[in-house]
């Protein structure tokens, strides 16, 4: 059984649509002073219950209705529970890089243990090794074979795949290597969080396609400066794939003012009306996720849909 709540019923219903089953039906709302209220419509005991919602902005709000939907399902004596959240949120906050700040990420990861979930679905964590913060299994899926099916079409076409940072350089290296396209790097300095400077650019992209990739385009402060640093070195024509869609703050503005000519974002994080764009374009893993949840509980591997 399928559930969801007000973060991104669009892609619930669309994982749905894949599978062939009918959203599960659950009230999700609040009390009159603000409160999370949820109620499960259904029988759920001894079931298989997936819950789909990723913990994107308003980013409290989602986190406390998953977590409150978990412990009715928990109540409801479920037969077992997999939060399936295809943005983790909190999830730059995974280590101590300065004194007396706290380690989010494994926060999150006890909330949602101990709200009642006995595994994990996700889309590109921000770190890899998030899910070592988790002491219940984690399926960790990769976007990059949706994004790498759009990029296909540059193909032949003096195509270079960039990391904006150095940071990123495992997941450009997977794209160029299924693009068999040449890998650049972009060396930026940080200079808060919300800016950086561009150092030095690694590789050419003298009159190439320039496509950069990451995992997450929050404030778009590193992607944009990339783009436009590329553009300087002379590249033809400068695209971005990105799996998680964020843009918060001037992500937006600064997207319409740089050198990216496009931005292809999947659906992990619903695109409201204000923050559509004509340089943005929204590809689905509806499919992808409908698969792993299809494999998950007929005990399937779930790696292989990445070999």
């Amino acid at each position: 059984m399928v559930f969801t709540g007000n973060a991104n019923p669009k892609l619930a219903n669309d994982i749905c649509k894949y599978l062939g089953i009918s959203l599960g039906d659950a009230f999700v709302g609040c009390f009159s002073e603000g409160e999370i209220r949820v109620k499960i419509n259904q029988n759920v005991r001894g079931r298989d219950v997936f819950v789909i919602q990723p913990t994107c902005p308003p980013t409290n709000d989602n986190l406390m209705e998953l977590l409150i939907l978990m412990d009715a399902f928990a109540r409801a004596s479920a037969g077992r529970i997999t939060a399936v959240i295809p943005y983790y949120g909190y999830a730059r906050q995974d280590r101590k890089d300065q004194p007396r700040v706290p380690i989010t990420a494994k926060l999150i990861a006890n909330l949602l243990a101990n709200a009642g979930a006995q595994r994990i679905l996700t889309v590109d964590l921000h770190a890899d090794q998030i899910q070592g913060f988790f002491d219940i299994p984690v399926d960790h899926l990769y976007a990059a074979p949706v994004l790498i099916e759009y990029f296909r079409k540059f193909e032949g076409k003096d195509l270079v795949v960039f990391s904006p940072d150095v940071g990123g350089v495992k997941m450009a290296r997977a794209f160029a290597k299924r693009l068999e396209a040449p890998l650049g790097i972009v060396d930026k300095r940080r200079i808060d969080a919300q800016s950086a400077e561009v150092m030095n650019i690694l590789g050419d992209a003298k009159g190439k396609i320039a496509v950069l990739v990451d995992d997450m385009c929050a404030t778009a402060g590193s992607l944009t400066e990339a783009a436009n640093a590329l553009k300087k070195q002379g590249a033809r024509e400068i695209y971005a794939g990105v799996t998680h869609g964020v843009f918060s703050g001037p992500a937006l503005e600064r997207l319409e003012e740089s050198a990216l000519k496009e931005i292809v974002v999947t659906d992990t994080i619903p695109l409201d009306n204000h923050k559509k764009h004509p340089k943005v374009r929204v590809l689905s893993v509806a499919n992808l996720l409908g698969e792993a949840i299809k494999r998950i509980h007929s005990e399937e591997s779930v790696s292989s849909l990445f070999v």
